[in-house]
């Protein structure tokens, strides 16, 4: 057990930042997996913007890795091109 009154607030705060990085996470993993397994190019359109700004503001926090947001952003995007849609960028 700490004893060190820094060590305690260290603690604290991990602790909740560790907590919202699980949210943060999770919730990125459920958008991707969602965006995989639609099959309508209309909301792969759509929400192709929204989950590629989500994974990188998760790798520029460091909560996912940047090589690993790389890869995620590229398989969407092989989705999105082999249903035929044009290319999209983030905003």
């Amino acid at each position: 057990m700490a004893n060190h009154i820094s060590s305690k607030k260290r603690i604290r705060s991990t602790e909740t930042k560790r907590t919202l990085n699980r949210y943060q996470a999770r919730t990125v993993r459920n958008a991707v997996k969602k965006l995989r397994e639609t099959g309508d190019p209309e909301l792969l359109v759509k929400g192709m913007p929204v989950v590629v700004s989500k994974i990188d503001k998760l790798a520029g926090k460091n909560v996912i890795h940047k090589n690993k947001a790389a890869n995620l952003k590229s398989k969407l995007m092989r989705k999105a091109n082999k249903a035929g849609l044009p290319p999209t960028t983030p905003a």
